[in-house]
């Protein structure tokens, strides 16, 4: 009693510490609008460092969020296409309605038997209970969640601390939810600001999915209309646009710095040059031939959809951030030039192009696509099966002999894996550069 009684007393301090902090803390910057004035959100700390080393074995670990298997396998098929050379591997954990207490009781067994050296993790969300901030509540979260960070920092992995995203509307499905949307956020934001505290006091990486959700949910009304739901339109589960984010999140966390490439032209001397996975195999007439071993992240769809990875895109700096594949273009002479990728034109000036281009940012249909899709897939289809491997055979019937259903499972898995890298082929395309 007296051990439980002195706990309670530390996590009260602690919490009135947190609370002090962020009143006098620098905060993150807020819109002038009158939905932010309530929150507090502290300034996330930013990675300024890669994370990440070659042959990583990535667990991707949370709720049923994490289950929908979208931010899960955005990562891993960016890490894949994105960042070749680091050749990091990945699993994801998802389990829906789980909390931190739950992912704790079952990581051993679950996750680290597969000896991940790197692991992103999202809870908070079922944490929160759907309501009002309650320090218990908080007590039992901040217990739980510091309790998986030590166990993942015992067993040698460095960990990526996620807190949850935002709640767009009172969710249905959540018999005991109760208060107003601006109570239950008001509450994910302290665990968020609680996150940060318990990641620098564990020193791990802090990722702030939070405040760019709240952020994104506003600005999306502004842009594309009150329909647009960010957070999902059960209030809850993202489609594509609010998991770009999440993805976004994770990605600037582990310190990913976007540079895939330069494609350089010399109009004048007629030479080009590609660095970062890429190389020039000819030029001739204005076309540069470029061989390609590194991709960059392929999205389409509607730019004023949810249900769109290309409207997340508009709503983070995810192309500027993550995903630049540049074309600088010098030596010209004509007013304007045509540059046609794949099957798209566009036009763009001299000063434009002697700046530079983001391929990957202008193009949304290129010749990468095709390529990229047939990797997304494969990442998808394991995805799928680790959510069956973990759920339906380690946690059914097959797994009361736990040794043979791993055996089992990983045979299967295996060829899933390796589908993944049977897809990711080099690509070879062509830039033409047409005077107008």
């Amino acid at each position: 009693m007296k051990t439980t009684n002195r706990f309670a007393r530390l996590f009260v301090a602690a919490l009135l510490f947190v609370s002090f902090s962020a009143a006098r803390a620098e905060l993150e910057k807020k819109p002038d609008d009158p939905y932010f004035a309530k929150f507090m959100p502290v300034k996330a700390p930013a990675a300024k460092t890669l994370l990440l080393k070659q042959g990583d074995r990535l667990a991707i670990c949370g709720d049923s969020i994490t289950e929908q298997k979208m931010y899960s396998r955005l990562i891993e098929t960016y890490l894949t296409v994105c960042v070749p050379d680091l050749k990091i591997t990945a699993r994801q954990y998802g389990w829906s309605g789980e909390t931190a207490e739950g992912f704790l009781r079952r990581m051993t067994n679950d996750c680290l038997r597969f000896q991940p050296t790197i692991a992103t993790t999202c809870y908070g969300m079922n944490d929160h209970r759907y309501k009002a901030y309650d320090e218990a509540v908080a007590k039992w979260y901040e217990e739980n969640y510091s309790a998986v960070a030590k166990s993942f920092t015992a067993a040698g992995t460095r960990v990526v601390f996620g807190s949850a995203g935002c709640v767009g509307k009172m969710p249905g499905w959540v018999k005991s939810a109760s208060g107003t949307v601006e109570d239950l956020n008001l509450n994910l934001c302290k665990l968020r600001n609680l996150d940060i505290a318990i990641a620098e006091r564990e020193g791990l990486r802090f990722a702030d999915v939070f405040w760019p959700m709240f952020v994104a949910r506003f600005n999306a009304w502004n842009m594309y209309g009150t329909n647009f739901c960010a957070a999902g339109h059960d209030g809850v589960h993202p489609g594509w646009a609010g998991h770009t984010i999440m993805a976004y999140a994770y990605l600037k966390a582990m310190g990913l710095d976007g540079d895939l490439g330069a494609i350089t032209v010399d109009l004048k001397s007629g030479k080009a040059a590609a660095t970062g996975g890429h190389s020039v195999t000819k030029m001739e007439n204005g076309e540069v031939t470029v061989a390609s071993t590194r991709y960059p992240f392929c999205a389409g769809g509607e730019t004023n959809s949810d249900a769109s990875i290309r409207a997340g895109m508009t709503l983070v700096p995810f192309n500027q951030d993550l995903n630049r594949l540049n074309l600088v273009v010098t030596g010209g002479t004509a007013l304007s030039y045509d540059i046609t990728w794949g099957e798209t034109t566009l036009n763009y000036s001299p000063r434009q192009l002697a700046a530079g281009i983001n391929l990957a940012a202008d193009f949304a249909k290129n010749p990468f696509c095709d390529a990229f899709k047939k990797v997304d897939d494969a990442v998808g289809a394991k995805q799928s099966y680790e959510t069956k491997q973990i759920k339906q055979i380690f946690h059914g019937p097959e797994g009361k002999n736990m040794e043979a259903a791993v055996q089992k499972t990983e045979a299967e898995r295996a060829p899933l894996a390796a589908a993944i890298q049977t897809a990711f082929v080099p690509v070879t395309h062509v830039i033409k550069i047409t005077p107008r």
